[in-house]
């Protein structure tokens, strides 16, 4: 008898150091992937610090010189005749024309990046800000557009997947703005997913790519399941992506106030103990571990009713949206808007940090419904109008053209074809 229970002493011991055992294996697992995960968004927040250029369009007014044209994009008067003295080396300035474009590039932190003159249909003034004053050039506009298939798989982040088939950071953040209503690219991505893009690709006369038109449509594969994007637009002829039953993949909010690469570390709770207050008390957001610098986007268009110091939140930007709506982004490093501006959905409003009440870089993201915190990842997304019934036997003659291109791009792309006017939806 003593022996028996000692046999089976043993092996509820054995059994229980095998389930110790495990949880170990899992916890380290889950650091190491959250480790991973961290690193990932260092990465992708230098990368979009660096890479990212934010453009500002306007028209040469009449009567104004270019001078002054570059003082209301936020040059400072040094900045704009500095700039002005490198262009006319270039090209002489009394041939600006009141009417053609002048586009000013910033990086997500607000420097000034590159300045565009639009001369003709050709030719483009493009000026550089270097260490010691600018630098300016006349160069060619692309004379042709081509579409063209992307195909590529994940093995880390979009970002690099991305730039592994050749292509730029730029596609990777626009497709992050498709998808953004029903995938989180901070937390969605998994080893082995895949995408699948055809657009318009701009080309110089030699074949070199200039830079991207219009996504078509897409595709993106997360953890076997498929999300389609077709470009079509609504019954007022405002574009817009769709899925492939003719549902708008736009959403009232984005699924995430970030773009790319945060792990949450800290979730929505009535009682979390506060690591700096050593107390437990109601936490009405969820916490996302990004570095500093990295670009805080509003989850949805609204009226920016806070932007400023507040206490132990630090920097806030609070924005009222419809249908009671309002979200808060606390602890940021910089603000890029003011209070009573409108901004749209997906507009960078600022940059995370660790002001205020916090232990270190994050961004604390809030969410109420007439004046009362929501859980914003148990929030259900209200979508938007679907293909309108009128619209419907155009939009399957689109499905029909484009979901098999995205089925088999390889045939695709040994036929290229040129872009034509139909497609500009």
């Amino acid at each position: 008898m003593n022996r028996r229970f000692l046999f089976l002493l043993l092996i509820v011991c054995a059994a229980g150091a095998a389930t110790c055992l495990y949880v170990f294996q899992q916890r380290l697992e889950t650091a190491t992937e959250f480790d991973r995960q961290v690193e990932l968004a260092l990465e992708e927040a230098a990368r979009i610090r660096k890479e990212l250029v934010l453009p500002m369009e306007k028209r040469v007014p009449a009567g104004e010189n270019f001078t002054a044209a570059l003082q209301k994009f936020g040059l400072s008067a040094e900045e704009a005749a500095n700039a002005s003295a490198a262009a006319q080396r270039t090209f002489n300035l009394r041939q600006v024309r009141a009417g053609n474009t002048i586009t000013v590039g910033r990086s997500v932190e607000g420097a000034l990046r590159e300045i565009d003159y639009k001369i003709d249909a050709d030719r483009m003034l493009k000026i550089v800000p270097e260490d010691r004053g600018f630098t300016a050039e006349i160069r060619e506009i692309p004379s042709k557009t081509e579409i063209a298939a992307v195909v590529g798989r994940v093995d880390d982040s979009l970002f690099n997947a991305v730039e592994d088939v050749g292509e730029s950071a730029e596609l990777a953040m626009r497709m992050a703005q498709i998808f953004g209503y029903d995938l989180d690219f901070y937390t969605d991505p998994r080893k082995g997913d895949s995408f699948r893009i055809v657009l318009e690709k701009k080309k110089y006369a030699n074949g070199q790519t200039a830079g991207y038109g219009k996504i078509l449509a897409a595709e993106y594969e997360n953890a076997g399941k498929k999300y389609q994007a077709l470009l079509f637009h609504d019954p007022a002829g405002r574009p817009g992506y769709y899925s492939a039953d003719g549902k708008s993949l736009q959403k009232a909010f984005l699924r995430s106030p970030l773009k790319f690469g945060a792990p949450v570390t800290s979730h929505f709770s009535r009682a979390r103990f506060h690591p700096i207050l050593k107390t437990y008390r109601p936490h009405m957001g969820t916490d996302y571990g990004a570095p500093v610098g990295t670009p805080v986007q509003t989850i949805g268009s609204g009226r920016v009713i806070f932007a400023g110091r507040k206490g132990g939140e630090g920097n806030l930007v609070q924005v009222a949206h419809s249908n009671g709506y309002e979200t808060m982004y606390l602890h940021l490093s910089r603000m890029f808007v003011r209070p009573g501006e409108h901004i749209e959905i997906g507009k960078t409003i600022g940059l995370v940090g660790s002001t205020g009440l916090s232990t270190g870089p994050h961004l604390d993201f809030r969410i109420l419904w007439k004046g009362q915190y929501k859980n914003f990842e148990k929030l259900g997304l209200p979508p938007s109008d679907p293909v309108s019934k009128k619209n419907l036997p155009e939009f399957a003659a689109l499905r029909e053209k484009w979901l098999p291109v995205l089925k088999n791009p390889e045939i695709f792309q040994a036929n290229a074809v040129s872009s034509g006017p139909s497609q500009g939806h």
